[in-house]
């Protein structure tokens, strides 16, 4: 890998033909899934008028993520894992139509769409850190940062994208064409992942299938032993749980600000978040072009955070906001971005998945846990208190970031355990047979 911004470095991973395809029909896939975002939250305010179930649809999408998730990651190292994101791709397709039905009907309840969400919140257990996982098969350890950032640029223009698209065909055609479509849009990743060529894959040379109850547990219990003997594999995690809790909140604070502080409009909320997008994209775009991945950038994408939440916290001024906004999502995403493709780069292919799925158990899980937070400091204070809170956090969790990566440097610790340590330190050793083709 080489240093330095270029086109070379920005276009590594799609060298690799089935990255192509995956990044194509994710692309499509992800509008949709932004479009169906937004159309769920307005047909739940239109049939309920309560920004409290706002908050409880977004806790049953989640829950299954924190509590089911450590288990996804087992699946992903038990089964091939292409196959295993086509089925769970195919059974958010059929969640998708069975709520776009039920809406076009006018047969919808709000317990239909809690249901929904939570079946989706089940799958997403399995799909997160599978597809995580499967990002390094599809390119190898010298194209996996490149291919994490621009999976992360692809996630941010979506957001971008999406909602735009949802708001025209919603107030064209109404609620249910966001749900038509977006069920529509996983054909084009279901699809792509079914033309991948496995021989192209840097897969292991085996599937590690637990037998047993007490297999399951034991084999659970030694992917949690491996983060937490691993210094380059706890760190990322662990800044990301930090952070998110205190600072990753978007969907608490920003309306709350634009409600309570700014005193603006629905457009106003609306630039606020597309802001926050346009500063996420940008630090994405960066990574994937600037070549080698710079794990110091974890502890300042999270000060950085911290500095536009402070910003954001210390002003009433739409204009000044702006600006904030953008780099509290510059922060965020070079901070997770690079935390993603640390823990990539630091993770034998046997614990890939238990690894892949503690990280998006702590991501995912953390931001709702920390929503409550900010919204009872906001509730209790005010949303300016919420936010220079969040930031002095963010910025604490930063400046302990490079400390501790310091350490690790001076201590000499390697980026990968070696077997033998990784077999001293825990129970078993289900990674003994595996190997990158």
């Amino acid at each position: 890998m080489t240093g330095g911004l270029s086109l070379r470095n920005g276009s590594r991973a799609f060298a690799h033909r089935n990255y192509r395809l995956f990044f194509g029909g994710q692309g499509v896939s992800l509008v949709g899934t932004w479009m169906q975002s937004v159309a769920q939250a307005w047909l739940i305010l239109q049939l309920t008028h309560d920004p409290f179930m706002l908050g409880l649809l977004s806790a049953v999408q989640f829950l299954p993520v924190m509590i089911l998730g450590l288990f996804g990651g087992l699946v992903a190292d038990a089964l091939p894992k292409r196959k295993t994101l086509i089925a769970t791709q195919t059974v958010q397709m059929v969640l998708a139509f069975v709520l776009f039905a039920l809406t076009q009907t006018g047969a919808v309840q709000v317990w239909h769409i809690l249901a929904l969400a939570t079946l989706l919140g089940v799958t997403n257990a399995v799909d997160m850190p599978t597809r995580q996982a499967f990002a390094v098969e599809m390119v190898g350890r010298d194209d996996i940062g490149n291919a994490v950032a621009l999976n992360s640029a692809l996630f941010n223009g979506a957001r971008i994208v999406g909602p735009a698209v949802a708001g025209l065909a919603i107030g064209a055609f109404g609620i249910p064409i966001a749900f038509l479509l977006n069920g529509l849009s996983f054909l084009a990743v279901i699809v792509a992942y079914g033309v991948m060529s496995d021989d192209d894959l840097h897969s292991p040379a085996h599937y590690l299938r637990p037998n047993s109850v007490r297999a399951v547990g034991e084999t659970l219990a030694d992917g949690l032993r491996y983060c937490w003997h691993s210094p380059m594999l706890l760190l990322p995690i662990v800044v990301i749980g930090l952070a998110s809790t205190f600072g990753m909140n978007f969907g608490v604070m920003i309306p709350a600000l634009a409600d309570e502080v700014l005193k603006t409009d629905a457009a106003g909320f609306g630039f606020l978040m597309a802001a926050t997008g346009v500063g996420s994209l940008v630090a994405a775009l960066l990574i994937a072009f600037s070549g080698r991945p710079r794990p110091m950038v974890i502890g300042v994408g999270a000060i950085g955070l911290g500095i536009g939440l402070l910003a954001a916290g210390a002003t009433n001024s739409f204009a000044l906001a702006i600006p904030a906004m953008c780099l509290v999502g510059f922060g965020a995403i070079g901070m997770a971005a690079t935390a993603n493709t640390t823990i990539q780069l630091n993770v034998e292919d046997g614990y890939r998945g238990r690894v892949m799925s503690v990280y998006t158990t702590v991501f995912a899980g953390s931001s709702p846990i920390g929503g409550v937070f900010a919204g009872s400091l906001a509730s209790i204070y005010s949303v300016s208190t919420s936010l220079l809170v969040a930031g002095v956090a963010c910025v604490l969790t930063g400046l302990v970031a490079i400390v501790w990566l310091g350490q690790i440097r001076a201590r000499g610790v390697a980026s990968v355990l070696p077997r033998e340590s990784v077999g001293a330190a825990t129970s078993s050793g289900p990674t003994s047979g595996a190997r990158t083709r």
